[in-house]
């Protein structure tokens, strides 16, 4: 008997209708001595709690702190700006930028925490 391949598997599962499916997860629970459903049932509230913090966020200034320059410096280097555009999102605590992946966002605020600032998410 040839191996099947977990896509072969699946597609094969696509033509089922439902009592064929339950057949097959009962047949499951007797060969392996494992419910599918269950799995699937605990998987769920795992995959819930991975997608309630979200993937980006907006990276707002704070407080500049004691180092404004450095703070300027950094807001250039991050978002592109001019030195006068940097320093208003310096004076006014603006954002310093939208939809940025979580990993990089934390990675702004060790720089700005380096720098004596302090940033927020949204």
């Amino acid at each position: 008997m040839a191996k099947l391949t977990a896509k072969e598997i699946i597609d094969s599962l696509k033509e089922m209708n439902l009592l064929e499916l339950k057949e097959v997860v009962d047949m499951m629970k007797e060969e392996f001595g494992v419910d599918p459903s269950a799995v699937a049932v605990a998987a769920a509230p795992a995959a819930a709690a991975a997608n309630d913090e979200p993937s980006t966020v907006t990276v707002v200034l704070a407080e500049v702190g004691a180092n404004k320059i450095a703070v300027i410096k950094l807001i250039q280097g991050i978002t592109g700006l001019g030195l006068k555009d940097a320093k208003d999102v310096a004076d006014n605590l603006g954002t310093i930028k939208e939809n940025v992946a979580k990993e990089d966002a934390d990675k702004m605020k060790a720089d700005f925490e380096a720098a004596g600032a302090k940033v927020s998410f949204k």
